[in-house]
């Protein structure tokens, strides 16, 4: 599965790589959490622009994120009504400060009966499409994995997704997948393991070491949006695909050269596919004008 990320995950960035991959290549993917304030439930025409357009075949999850179990659950009421929803997660695992300062995201990992509660209020909201939840191993430690599982499971989730990390932990480069073992080994519901899949062959080996279910990439597929399948690029097709995302970001609304250029580069500060920017990379990412960017990008994409 895809996973959610802030800023990345768009609906161009995912209709692109969805149209890579076969269903049970890719299984699914979500949106980028859409933020739920304490007072106020998300609008129609916003949860309608976070989903963007959808095509059949693979499902789009939406996720929300918010520190009250009310506006969430009439947020989750409304997500339903739209009737294109396949599932709904919600956001247990967002460490930046933002999140942390309303008391979303990772800060619910402090309290497992408030998290238990939030998934309940939202799983009772809805009839008709399953609710999952997404944590991380812990607050400042990951002593307390059982507990968080258990909460998730215990609060009506249809499934877990645990990013091995803590929030204390952040994105840092150690692999902490015993973890993730250790909340399968807490729960009976499917449980999705994310962190640290940089190639293909990472996928079943997450699945092979911790018992999971499933496996969810984030920053992998940002690097690599092929590593779902494991297939190997040349320069040109990674390119190409670059090149689609802006086509794509230009269906999807108006879209000015410099933002343009800015969500390219968020994927090239990570990109490996091809191996199209090796060596050119810091090239790349010191271009200022954003035009002069996108006519490199489309050439490169174009050439014979």
């Amino acid at each position: 599965m895809l996973a959610p990320m802030e800023g990345v995950t768009d609906p161009a960035f995912r209709e692109v790589v969805l149209e890579l991959h076969r269903p049970e290549e890719l299984g699914g993917a979500f949106t980028e959490f859409v933020v739920v304030s304490r007072n106020f439930p998300v609008p129609e025409h916003v949860l309608r622009r976070r989903l963007g357009t959808t095509g059949p075949g693979t499902p789009v999850g939406l996720q929300l994120m918010g520190p009250n179990p009310e506006t969430m659950a009439e947020t989750a009421r409304r997500v339903e009504a739209l009737g294109v929803v396949p599932v709904l997660d919600i956001n247990f695992g967002c460490p930046a400060k933002g999140a942390l300062k309303s008391c979303a995201g990772s800060a619910a990992l402090r309290d497992p009966r408030a998290m238990e509660e939030m998934v309940r209020r939202v799983a009772e909201a809805v009839s008709s499409i399953p609710v999952t939840a997404k944590i991380r191993a812990g607050f400042d430690d990951a002593d307390h994995v059982e507990e968080l599982a258990k909460a998730v499971e215990q609060g009506g989730a249809a499934m877990l997704t645990i990013h091995c990390r803590t929030r204390a932990e952040k994105y840092q480069e150690e692999v902490y997948w015993e973890r993730i073992a250790r909340a399968v080994g807490a729960v009976r519901i499917p449980v999705c393991g994310n962190g640290s899949i940089k190639t293909h062959a990472d996928l079943e080996r997450m699945r092979r070491e911790t018992g999971c279910r499933y496996a969810m990439v984030g920053r992998g597929a940002l690097a690599d949006p092929w590593i779902f399948s494991g297939e190997r690029v040349d320069r040109r097709r990674a390119f190409r695909f670059l090149w689609r995302y802006v086509e794509a970001m230009r269906e999807n609304g108006p879209g000015q050269p410099r933002g343009l250029a800015s969500r390219v580069k968020q994927l090239l500060r990570y990109w490996t596919a091809g191996d199209a920017v090796a060596g050119t990379r810091t090239t790349w990412l010191r271009e200022a004008d954003p035009d002069r960017f996108l006519a490199r990008l489309h050439a490169e994409a174009s050439a014979g």
